[in-house]
């Protein structure tokens, strides 16, 4: 499934491979390969040890201190790192923020926010989505009142990704009730240690608190840490999106899933035979195969595009949901090949240092709790079912 790299960016790919056989974590490694939970500190340890090579901020310039690659590079450095089992970049700081604040926030702001994002000092979520507002986001009920130099903020967010780790939010706030519901809502930074701020867990199907709910009773928070002007935040919040969404594809995860889906059904048996012999479930990873290669040239075309300056618009909607329907396949024939194993899911087994042994190969409960965890993929960061709204107004102007 490999490109056809030149020479320079065959070199390029060598320099990441030598670059993680050194540098990443065996424990890290271990870790990723084996489905552990991943705690924060997991995350720091990488993150510190990519920016230390400024190899952090993947698709930040580098006039913002980011490595300046290319579409082709970040590529690599995608497929590499997740075929390598190394930790995912949390995205939430460095590759949402982190662009939005390059086009939309002041000098200041980049000033102050943008390097304490790569050396960890700052930890961000988003807050977006709230119990009445998901897909539809401009139906978003949280306010934010400007009293003299503040902004009392009131209101709920809900499905707050890796919240419990954060001590910053930023968040899509209504801040006007007139006139269109989109042109009343700005975008805020929030400290999540200010007073009135209250993060409540949420546990999934796989067992895992990795969503919170966060309130917010009377926050106060500085003007200053508005972003762009008043009342723009939808502006603001389409372009984060986009990029989230073209993210959201992941062609790395993608393609170590199927590698690993390769593996387990050769190892697998059926009617006496390896499973990766069956000629019915060898036509459903060839077609998965087939939808992935499709997909990367697909996401190729469009970072390039973004790369040159121009915004992904219905393109990042096609990826979101191609590549989340991919990675689904894939975790579905994976749980489907470990079989009767896939069943016993104790949640606390893929906790590290857990003393609950684990039914059947080591391979089956992280096959199990990946099927469980990504099933959120065709839901968040705006829902497949709109995602083809989207693409229906926009391409087929219907």
């Amino acid at each position: 499934m490999d490109l056809s790299y030149t020479d320079d960016q065959i070199a390029f790919r060598d320099e990441v491979r030598a670059f993680l056989a050194e540098k990443l974590p065996r424990r890290l490694e271990d870790k990723v390969r084996t489905g552990k939970r991943l705690e924060k500190a997991d995350y720091e340890e990488w993150h510190a040890i990519l920016n230390e090579r400024g190899w952090l901020g993947v698709t930040w310039p580098e006039s913002f201190g980011g490595p300046g690659w290319d579409a082709v590079e970040r590529h690599i450095f995608e497929e590499e790192t997740t075929r390598a089992h190394a930790p995912r970049i949390v995205p939430f700081g460095i590759n949402m923020l982190a662009p939005v604040l390059m086009t939309f926030g002041s000098t200041a702001q980049q000033d102050h926010y943008l390097p304490r994002i790569l050396d960890g000092t700052d930890w961000w979520c988003q807050g977006y989505s709230e119990p009445g507002a998901g897909s539809d986001l401009a139906s978003l009920k949280t306010t934010a009142e400007r009293k003299g130099d503040s902004y009392v903020v009131n209101g709920q967010k809900t499905w707050t990704t890796l919240g419990q780790y954060a001590d910053k939010i930023f968040c899509l706030v209504r801040t006007s009730k007139e006139g269109k519901p989109q042109a009343g809502i700005s975008f805020l930074l929030i400290d999540m240690d200010s007073p009135g701020v209250e993060v409540r867990p949420i546990v999934l199907i796989d067992g895992e608190a990795e969503v919170n709910e966060v309130w917010f009773d009377n926050v106060e928070v500085p003007a200053e840490n508005l972003v762009g002007e008043e009342n723009q935040g939808w502006t603001i919040a389409k372009y984060l999106l986009t990029h989230e969404r073209t993210n959201i594809a992941g062609v790395g995860f993608a393609r170590a899933g199927l590698e690993n889906l390769r593996r387990i059904a050769g190892l697998e048996r059926a009617g006496g035979r390896p499973l990766i012999e069956n000629p019915i479930f060898a036509a459903k990873m060839a077609q998965v195969e087939i939808d992935l290669m499709a997909m990367a040239t697909t996401n190729l075309r469009t970072l390039a595009a973004a790369a040159a300056g121009q915004a992904p618009g219905a393109e990042s909607s096609m990826l979101k949901i191609k590549g989340t329907v991919i990675r689904q396949e894939i975790n579905a024939l994976t749980r489907q090949a470990v079989g009767p194993y896939a069943l016993p899911f104790v949640s606390e087994a893929l906790d590290e240092g857990s003393n609950v042994e684990p039914v059947g190969p080591d391979y089956a409960m992280p096959a199990t709790q990946t099927y469980f965890n990504n099933r959120k993929l065709s839901i968040y960061g705006g829902s497949n079912e709109v995602q083809r709204q989207i693409i229906t107004k926009a391409i087929l102007e219907l």
